[in-house]
């Protein structure tokens, strides 16, 4: 488990290469010549083989006896397949095909290959891979790039190469750079989750053109970002075109606006240009973590720090400004004529002194998450000097410090300077702002990420089943876009309040319903075949009378039979109209994105919908936070407070209809399309005025593979049906549930307790404390995939101001990860000492083997030292099968079936 499966691939200690016969090396093809060259360049650290398969019976029965974590394949035609066979008789664990030109159908066979040799196979088509650290260049990308903490993941193998080419000349180092092609076995997201775990990787840069997987993806990258940050850039912004849309969520909502609120609750951050790439990596290169959204500016010129300033208010972040107090101590220690107001504005005269000092107040000052240093040219100053003062106070800076010197030759040794000491430096204070908006927003977005909400709320339980069975009658009828009052049914059966609605199938119905409901009232048409009801006149509002109601019905009917001659009329619905005092319309809907599923869409509402173009949107399921910040990022958000005279709108009301939208989206994955709207909401609540959502008998899921819960969502919910409360022996009791990314410091809490002993057994290593990516890595995780129970007991201690608190305490952990074949899994446990004897190890293994039985796998298994007696002894007594490890005598495998 503390393995990843792509080590063999990343981290060989023995490789063949089959690049052709050694004898004709003008036979090669140009991939085999360049990879031999870069695999000969540098003193590879493990055994480097290469081999010819074109060779004697003997030769083969030969490389068939040997053995290799990794084979490298730069051949063509028949003997790419065939080398790839010798691979799996060598028990090669991984393969990697430079071979390019393979269309879809050869790449088929070689998987196929692959897979019955059980083989990781990356490529066809790929560029291959350099780990620096390693001294590994097993590419044909050229040169090797130099070690670093950066690691870089591409889909193009020229934008590798001009990433490398930029890289080398602005001093940024890699652990990892992989370049991926079309129709490879291995893709993003299996590499996202290698770099997620390798401790030489600090952060990461994807280039992205498609993803085959989403939910896979997505489960990657979460894995990744919330344990290191991760910049993407992806080509292809286009919007969706659904020419068949039937909803407003779905006509005005673009693939490109989906995927940018996936990175957002992936934790990483997206970037638009190649530009804006190469400044992320200058900061990520620099080792800069997550910080507020606060950039103080340092500058000798008004007049750069002034753009400045005014592009941070653009790209929405806020300018640091120094505290009185901080204002106060520094003033003495600058120029008389500089300004502390809003920018340190420290004067064209400033000295290498006076930056020194500015800078170290803006470090210090609690108000400022960040500093830009921007030095202009001038007379009598050296900008040599001044770049120097930054690399001096920066040894001590505990913020990021960026820097922008402009001009051109007279700068050029300084930025030298900077770019040595990791000062990440930019030419204009634009693109010095915009690479902090980065870090920023990979600030904003982990909190994003650290949200694991239920599929249903802590709101009063919904029906469910009478939900779905209005689902199944519609479907019954051969229909997928329920009427008016059917879409309200649903909005009812889940709690959201919805204006009295009632069909009428003639005139005379229609006045008696009208007068029985009391007036005003409003009329719409009801026609399963009309999308957008305003647009066919098929809505009449503010009606007084009786009779204008009788009156309305007709011309009502009569209009849409000559506007719509085919389609089929139910009737029209009375409604009483909403007495909203000041209210603002909402739109709430669904719509489904390829390849991301199922997302929430919010704004604006009414008949405008589509020209306000207002749309914020989120991966459902959804909690209050999730909801909240949904609300703040759309434009409408500015008009729910006390706004133009009227009071604010009750948002605890929205937010909670937004929690039963999302739990309609969890328990019901027949739906494909909603639109709510208008909702009326005021300082009294909220009520849904119109609704219209289309279902399909057959969803189409956004990934997951084998005992996928909510296969049609991208995010996987929190499974809280696994959460169980059991006696605890001698008194008490204590709570099984799925692991959550806030237990993080009580999982660290876990491990400092137990003895050095027990640590020892659990990780296989002397360490006292797990690392933080390790630790990340451990708390968030995909509930598909894999799955970490914890057994919590609270406790009370008392806190900084001696009152006494209930805390969670954390006693135990088990854990399977699921094998590549899918079908089995890997377990680990670890239960406190304190608490040993008592029964938790074995409840907590039997728990954590239900779930995998859940999720359909077969067999799970483990590695246990052989002189760890006690562990032994429980997988015994829970009908483990005990056995020898042939790769290592140290261990026993115990395998159980499920």
């Amino acid at each position: 488990m503390d393995q990843h499966y792509l080590t063999p691939l990343f981290a060989p200690r023995s490789i063949i290469a089959f690049v052709g016969d050694p004898e004709a090396p003008d036979s090669w093809t140009e991939h085999a010549r360049s990879v031999h060259a870069a695999l000969t360049a540098e003193p590879f650290k493990g055994e480097l083989k290469f081999m010819d398969i074109r060779g004697s019976a003997t030769t083969l029965a030969d490389l068939a006896q040997a053995r290799a974590d990794l084979a490298i394949i730069a051949l063509s035609g028949p003997d790419l397949a065939a080398a790839l066979e010798v691979a799996g008789r060598m028990r090669c664990r991984a393969a990697m095909v430079l071979t390019g030109g393979l269309d879809a159908a050869a790449a088929a066979e070689l998987h196929r290959i692959a897979r019955r040799e059980r083989i990781r196979l990356l490529g066809p088509n790929c560029l291959g891979f350099m780990r620096p650290h390693h001294k590994l260049n097993a590419s044909a990308l050229g040169l090797p790039a130099r070690p670093g903490p950066l690691a870089l993941v591409s889909q193009s193998g020229s934008l590798t190469a001009s990433m490398l080419d930029w890289a080398d000349r602005n001093g940024v180092g890699f652990s990892t750079v992989v370049s991926l092609g079309p129709h490879t076995s291995l893709g993003i997201a299996e590499v996202l989750d290698f770099l997620a775990n390798d401790a030489q990787t600090h952060s990461i840069v994807v280039y992205l053109e498609g993803i085959a997987d989403a939910r896979r993806f997505m489960s990657a990258l979460r894995s990744a970002a919330n344990a290191k940050p991760v910049i993407v850039l992806k080509s292809g912004r286009k919007h969706a075109g659904n020419l068949a849309a039937q909803t407003h969520s779905s006509s005005i909502v673009g693939s490109d606006e989906v995927f940018d609120a996936a990175l957002r609750r992936a934790g990483a951050v997206r970037v638009r240009s190649f530009v804006e790439l190469f400044s992320a990596s200058k900061c990520l290169a620099s080792r800069y973590r997550p910080v507020g959204k606060r950039l103080s500016i340092v500058t000798n010129g008004g007049g750069p720090g002034v753009l400045a300033a005014d592009w941070i208010g653009e790209i929405g972040l806020e300018l640091g400004r120094l505290s009185n107090a901080s204002k106060a101590a520094l003033a003495p220690q600058l120029l008389p004529g500089a300004s502390l107001t809003d920018l340190i504005d420290l004067g064209e005269g400033a000295s290498p002194a006076h930056f020194h000092a500015a800078l170290q107040a803006a470090d210090k000052d609690r108000d400022i998450d960040g500093v830009l240093a921007i030095f202009s040219p001038k007379a009598g100053t050296h900008p040599e000097d001044i770049a120097k003062a930054l690399v001096d106070i920066k040894r001590q800076m505990a913020k990021p410090l960026l820097a922008c010197w402009m001009g051109d030759a007279s700068v050029g040794q300084a930025r030298e300077l900077l770019g040595t000491a990791a000062i990440p430096s930019f030419r204009t204070p634009e693109a010095a702002v915009g690479a902090f908006g980065n870090i920023a927003n990979f600030y904003q977005n982990q909190m994003l990420l650290q949200q694991t909400p239920a599929p249903l709320s802590s709101l009063a339980k919904p029906d469910i089943e009478g939900a779905r069975l209005v689902i199944e009658s519609v479907l019954a009828e051969r229909r997928k876009v329920l009427t008016e009052m059917e879409s309200k049914t649903l909005l009812s059966a889940f709690h959201i309040g919805v204006t009295e609605t009632v069909l009428a199938r003639s005139a005379h119905e229609a006045m008696m319903i009208a007068t029985q409901m009391g007036f005003p009232v409003a009329l719409k048409i009801d026609s399963p075949d009309i999308t957008h009801k305003s647009d066919v006149h098929g809505v009449a509002l503010g009606i007084m009378t009786a009779t204008a109601a009788r009156d309305a019905y007709n011309d009502m009917v009569e209009r849409v039979r000559r506007l719509e001659p085919n389609a089929r009329i139910n009737g029209v619905t009375v409604q009483k109209m909403a007495r909203a005092r000041r209210g603002r319309e909402i739109h709430i809907g669904l719509m489904t994105d390829e390849p991301f599923g199922r997302v929430i869409v919010f704004g604006g509402g009414g008949t405008m919908v589509e020209l306000i173009n207002d749309r914020a949107m989120e991966l459902p399921p959804l909690n209050r936070f999730l909801a909240r910040r949904l609300i703040e990022r759309s434009r409408v958000a500015e008009t729910l407070g006390e706004w133009h005279g009227a009071e604010a709108v009750d948002l605890d009301a929205l937010e909670q209809v937004l929690l039963r939208v999302s739990e309609m989206v969890c328990a019901l994955p027949q739906l494909r399309e909603m639109d709510i709207n208008p909702i009326i909401v005021d300082a009294s609540g909220a009520v849904a005025v119109d609704a219209r959502i289309v279902i399909d008998s057959a969803p189409q899921p956004a990934g997951g593979g084998r005992g996928s819960d909510y296969p049609h969502l991208c995010i996987s919910p929190y499974p809280a049906r696994y959460e169980q409360v059991w006696p605890l022996r001698g008194g008490g009791e204590y709570l099984v549930r799925p692991i959550r990314p806030d237990d993080a410091q009580k999982l660290q809490d876990l491990v400092h307790s137990v003895s050095p002993e027990s640590r020892y057994f659990r990780f296989v290593s002397s360490m006292t404390e797990l690392p933080p990516s390790m630790l990340a890595r451990l708390t968030m995780i995909d509930y598909d995939r894999e799955m970490a129970l914890v057994a919590v007991v609270k406790t009370r201690n008392a806190n900084e101001d001696g009152d006494m608190v209930e805390t969670e305490r954390v006693i135990g952990v088990s854990r399977y990860i699921t094998n590549p074949d899918q079908s089995s899994c890997e377990f680990s446990l670890l239960v406190a000492d304190d608490l040993a004897g008592k029964g938790i190890g074995s409840r907590m293994m039997e728990s954590i083997m239900e779930v995998a039985r859940d999720k359909g796998l077969t067999e799970i298994d483990g590695l246990v030292l052989a002189n760890n007696p006690n562990m032994l002894k429980l997988m015994r007594s829970l009908g483990f099968t005990v056995k020898s490890f042939e790769e290592d005598p140290d261990f026993k495998l115990v395998t159980h079936a499920l």
